[in-house]
């Protein structure tokens, strides 16, 4: 499987990535993609929709599931 990212990863996209791989990571609601981590929402409105749209992470509403992708990219880190 090959990855492409145009814009590198942030250090709090990063974060995101391991939290989501620790179990930590949900989607709150449908509309959009609301991050929430430890129960408390993302500070960053953005960072769940562009994980998701990078293909890192699922999108769908309940816990976050790292992809293929997303594992293969944190377990290269």
């Amino acid at each position: 499987m090959s990855i492409s990212i145009t814009v590198p990863l942030s250090h709090r996209d990063w974060a995101v990535l391991r939290a989501a791989a620790a179990g930590r990571c949900a989607i709150a609601d449908k509309v959009g993609v609301s991050l929430v981590v430890d129960g408390l929402a993302c500070c960053d409105q953005h960072v769940g929709a562009r994980l998701a749209a990078a293909g890192l992470i699922s999108a769908s509403a309940g816990p976050v599931q790292l992809t293929a992708g997303g594992r293969a990219l944190l377990e290269a880190a």
